[in-house]
């Protein structure tokens, strides 16, 4: 989950920095039109999604060492 974490990152980064530059990552490259606010929002969108599944696969992660030093 750390890994889809960092890529929907990755792509949100893409999407905000390609939206400064003239990309257009969801209409000129994946061919789909999406609704103003959802085109106005997206990498945002992407970014806070990809930080909410790292940090929740980290606390996953945390707990187990945890489960795991309680148990020696």
């Amino acid at each position: 989950m750390k890994i889809a974490g960092i890529i929907f990152i990755l792509i949100g980064l893409i999407d905000l920095i390609g939206s400064y530059t003239g990309f257009d990552l969801w209409g000129g490259f994946l061919g789909l039109d999406l609704p103003e606010f959802f085109w106005t929002y997206s990498a945002y969108i992407e970014m806070i999604l990809g930080y909410l599944l790292f940090n929740f696969a980290s606390k996953g992660e945390e707990t187990e060492a945890e489960a795991e030093a309680n148990a020696e």
